[in-house]
């Protein structure tokens, strides 16, 4: 096996190579205590002590990570598919990269600190060449960024080669067996654990070694395993991280987010809890955690390889913010049948079990809770049941009370929110029907829930959710509209009226984007701002949580949001004539009231930015400046008022000269708590 390593990595002599970007082995490890040594071209001094971690240089086994990770064995060169691959994951946010490539005489390691395009520099210079390997992808939560770090990671004699995603938590005690037997460690990586434990019990039986291996492991984990002495197969684990299979004409893959094997196939198999999978050009073979042969359905993904590319736009945020209209005609599509509500050929939730509901909790993490808590106020108005909304890294901690009469409804972009899982999870013990509403089919919280809803959005590259957002409130806005007719709470008449609207609903989004200029102007004016306050009344609360959000997400200034009414318990000590204050004030039933707000705010000398229906001159007079929007239904207003607020978040960020895509400190996918 050869490993090679980024730039300026320190000789013995502890010279740096500079910018001529050569590239050196990693000098012995672990490093000196007091060593000086360049990693990004940044100095460090190492401080490992007495087997002890503690500086930039080091690998603390209890860091978090969270990685990417992408397999292919075929008859392609695999550095390019794994290169590639790990481009499309990247926009989950990532600090390190390697790949791991067979090339018939043995494993060559390629490690940086960095994103992929400094990886794929030095994969030019070197040129491995390969058609069966591996590639991961690292974001740190805690401890410092190196090359040291970055996977993949290699057994004691280098025979497994491992890309891992997760956190092992009985890792210290499999670490003093396995020191006590006479294994060498050199790091503090628990990934460097598992691939130790691998070798101790390979016999020369793969698959027998990986179900001892499943059997010792407690945590959560994806794997991707490849053997130097085998280049006809990539094995993967998986316990609690997502992992799916990609199946080609002549070739097989592997990765956490189906968006990395995209442009090779669009048929795929989710990986399940305790699964081991065996890749190899001929096919996938399945089998579970004893080693028994397993069959298991797959996907065909029906998503436009095209949708995961920026096509002319600067950034995927406002790609996506533009794809709103044509993602909400997809989400209608199909479900809309002689002018009404359909679900009964998507949902095995039979009317009968409908009737006899006694309540509706919706349950998801940011945008998503926003989405959840807008779609609460339409189940409020149409349906006779409970509403509950909650958090989820709070709901599964409460004493709910739960059950079969209890539709439990989980709401997350990627179907992976470790936080949503974990509440379904004991939703389903409290004997809740649970419903996944989310745009991946294949994920872990679809394939666990009882009924699924599918957000039919298309990728969504941005960290900062926008289109998904309206999907998810269009998703929940037909399930009320669905459970209200089959409980009678909704006339055919009313039906019809709001049917109606939601299909005229796509183009007043299309309207609202047309005025993107003036949103340009505005961000202008205040993108010097440190802090914004957002304000708003009944449906419009929820729509300006998510504004703020937005604005914090991409932007990086201080946002807050409040109801309306709130305005006088508090929040009204913070305005003044340097603090923004964004009001959204659709005509409503609120509408007065809310405008009363505004005047609040003026008086106050605060500049008042308003997002209301286009006609309403009273804005005009009582706002600093009024961003108008296509006027409709009290209870719709959120899919037009909320457009111009990514809009501005967006235009904020780029006057500023944020990285708008891949924000700093967030992910796409929360993969843990």
């Amino acid at each position: 096996m050869k490993e090679w390593l980024a730039p300026g990595l320190v000789t013995s002599q502890l010279t740096r190579s500079g910018e001529d970007r050569s590239y050196r082995r990693m000098p012995p490890w672990p490093w000196k205590m007091g060593q000086e040594v360049f990693l990004q071209n940044r100095r460090a001094i190492c401080g490992t002590k007495g087997g002890q971690s503690s500086c930039v240089c080091c690998v603390r086994r209890d860091e978090a990570v969270v990685c990417g990770i992408v397999g292919y064995i075929g008859y392609r060169n695999a550095c390019s598919v794994l290169l590639d691959g790990l481009k499309r994951l990247e926009y989950r946010v990532y600090d390190s990269v390697g790949i791991a490539v067979n090339n018939s005489k043995k494993i060559e390691i390629i490690k940086e600190a960095g994103r992929v395009s400094d990886l794929e520099r030095i994969v030019k210079e070197i040129a491995p060449s390969g058609t069966q390997g591996i590639g991961n992808a690292r974001w740190a939560n805690h401890g410092g960024v190196s090359v040291v770090k970055a996977h993949s990671c290699p057994s004691r004699d280098k025979h497994f080669i491992l890309a891992h995603n997760g956190i092992i938590e009985n890792c210290s005690e499999l670490k003093e067996t396995l020191l006590a037997e006479g294994f060498n460690f050199t790091s503090e990586r628990d990934t460097e654990v598992i691939a130790q434990l691998l070798m101790k019990f390979y016999d020369g039986d793969v698959l027998k070694a990986l179900t001892s291996l499943q059997g010792q492991l407690k945590g959560s984990y994806a794997l991707a395993i490849v053997d130097e002495e085998d280049m006809d197969h990539i094995y993967c684990m998986r316990g609690g991280f997502p992992m799916v299979l990609g199946m080609g004409e002549g070739e097989s893959l592997c990765a956490t987010d189906t968006l990395a094997i995209l442009p090779y196939t669009k048929n795929v198999i989710s990986m399940d809890d305790g699964d081991i999978a065996e890749l190899s050009s001929q096919g996938i073979k399945l089998y579970d955690a004893k080693g028994s042969p397993l069959q298991k359905k797959n996907f065909f993904i029906d998503w436009d390889l095209s949708s995961a590319e920026r096509r002319g736009y600067p950034h995927f945020m406002l790609k996506e913010i533009h794809e709103q209209g044509g993602a909400f005609r997809s989400t209608l599509e199909g479900r809309l049948i002689n002018g009404g509500v359909d679900f009964s050929g998507e949902l095995a939730l039979n009317k009968e079990v409908i009737k006899r509901l006694r309540a509706i909790h919706l349950v998801a993490c940011g945008t998503s809770y926003y989405a959840s808590l807008i779609a609460e106020r339409a189940f409020e108005r149409w349906c006779d049941l409970d509403i509950k909304v909650d958090v989820a890294s709070e709901y599964r901690y409460r004493n709910i009370r739960l059950s079969p009469n209890t539709l439990a409804v989980f709401v997350s972009q990627s179907g992976e929110t470790a936080d949503t899982l974990a509440a379904q999870r004991r939703a389903r013990e409290l004997g809740a029907y649970s419903l996944a509403v989310t745009n991946a089919q294949e994920s872990t919280l679809a394939s666990c829930c009882d009924d699924v809803l599918l957000l039919k959005a298309g990728p969504e590259i941005g960290v900062a959710a926008t289109k998904t957002f309206t999907g998810q409130i269009a998703v929940l806005y037909l399930l009320a509209i669905y459970i209200a007719k089959v409980r009678g709470t909704l006339t055919p008449r009313m039906e019809k009226e709001l049917i109606d609207e939601l299909i005229r609903l796509p183009y007043k989004i299309e309207a609202t984007l047309e005025r993107e200029h003036v949103v340009e102007e505005l961000a202008s004016n205040f993108s010097g701002s440190q802090s914004f306050l957002f304000f708003g009344r009944g449906i419009s609360y929820p729509v300006a949580l998510e504004g703020a959000l937005k604005l914090k997400e991409v932007s990086y200034i201080h946002a807050e949001a409040f109801a309306a009414g709130e305005m006088k318990h508090g929040p009204i000590a913070l305005i003044d004539s340097n603090v923004p204050v964004l009001i959204v004030a659709p005509k409503d039933s609120l509408h007065e009231k809310t405008l009363s707000s505004i005047k609040e705010a003026k008086a106050r000398r605060a500049p008042v930015i308003a997002v209301g229906f286009d006609g309403d001159e009273q804005l005009a007079n009582d706002a600093s400046h009024v961003l108008y929007v296509p006027p409709t239904r009290e209870e719709f207003s959120p899919f037009v008022t909320v457009v111009p607020l990514q809009l501005l978040a967006y235009y904020m960020a780029k006057k500023r000269g944020c990285e708008i895509d891949s924000p700093r400190h967030l992910t796409k996918s929360v993969t843990e708590e």
